[in-house]
């Protein structure tokens, strides 16, 4: 009988600062540690912001656009408030449009994208003590063509898009959660995964197969699709976050040390800052100043690194947030 082999979640583990630089020793001479990385966040529009470098300027991007529908950023013009969701993929393509552009011949994209449903004609969806982020004083219609209770298919919808306009699709990633949030649905299983999305600019690309491969019954084997990371906590945040563990095998099979990382949606500057722990320079793109305030104490605490906030474009306005009674949604 052929021997099967068992599925096992691959543990990965991040690089801690002590491995880049000896932490200890340098608090205890009473200075910074040493690194030749470097960083840099950019307050402003990611498509405004891209439009400024130079071609070919990035190895890799890595990079968790807010999903559609699903969190109300209280900022006027923010990525997934369309209430078309065709309007949304349309703007997501253009962005990454651009980051093809200045992304290396030989780079990569790793591309984080939720899923979500129809809303089922709800027009506005209530806070909880478990989720605060997830109240919003907006719901998107119904997409043309779906159901009340369908699910979507993002992920698939925009990877597709980005494939007709010229990226090349290389796999998806199964990122399974182990410790999901629990859903209250009695209808169907509760989702605990998510999708990256491995894209490329050319046919032939850098990737160090090496890097990441995982151990098997049998000895080191390639990577396989399912990661199973679970997600972490962030206690500034009130939005999701991107897990370290997540960042950190796509920086190790797309790029070397001292490339450079593109994140165009920075959020609370996971990406930045396992970028400047693996040795890495990053540039990060928030599109508003108290997001990126978040990601530069947090590169602080971890990396000992104080990365500049720069104001790139005129900065965006917050929208108050209309106040509604408790509801079911």
């Amino acid at each position: 009988m052929e021997q099967r082999e068992r599925s096992t979640a691959v543990k990965t583990v991040l690089p801690t600062s002590a491995k880049l630089f000896d932490l200890e020793s340098e608090r205890a001479n009473g200075t910074e540690p040493a690194t030749s990385s470097a960083g840099q966040i950019l307050v402003g529009d990611a498509l405004k912001v891209l439009k400024t470098f130079e071609a070919a300027t990035f190895q890799s991007c890595i990079t968790s656009p807010p999903y559609w529908g699903l969190r109300d950023y209280g900022i006027t013009g923010q990525i997934g408030a369309e209430h078309r969701l065709d309007t949304y993929i349309k703007h997501l393509v253009t962005i990454f449009r651009e980051v093809r552009r200045v992304l290396r011949d030989d780079g990569t994209v790793w591309l984080n994208i939720g899923d979500s449903y129809t809303s089922g004609g709800r027009t506005w969806r209530d806070a909880d003590k478990k989720n605060p982020a997830r109240g919003m004083d907006y719901r998107a219609p119904t997409p043309k063509g779906l159901k009340a209770k369908d699910l979507i298919g993002v992920p698939w919808r925009l990877a597709f898009a980005l494939q007709a306009d010229g990226w090349y699709l290389r796999t998806d990633i199964v990122w399974h959660k182990p410790n999901a949030q629990p859903e209250s649905v009695k209808d169907r299983p509760a989702r605990s995964h998510e999708y990256v999305f491995l894209l490329t600019k050319c046919e032939d690309y850098f990737y160090d197969h090496a890097a990441v491969a995982e151990e098997g019954l049998q000895g080191r084997r390639n990577r396989r699709s399912v990661w199973s990371i679970n997600t972490e906590p962030f206690p500034e945040a009130h939005f999701a976050t991107f897990p370290r563990a997540l960042v950190l095998p796509c920086l190790q099979a797309g790029t070397k040390p001292g490339s450079q990382i593109l994140d165009p949606f920075l959020g609370s500057g996971t990406v930045g800052e396992v970028a400047l722990l693996t040795g890495r320079n990053f540039v990060g793109i928030e599109l508003q100043a108290e997001y990126a305030e978040i990601a530069r104490r947090r590169i602080l605490r971890g990396c000992h690194l104080a990365v500049p906030v720069t104001q790139a474009t005129q900065g965006p306005k917050s929208r108050g947030r209309r106040k509604h009674p408790s509801a079911g949604a």
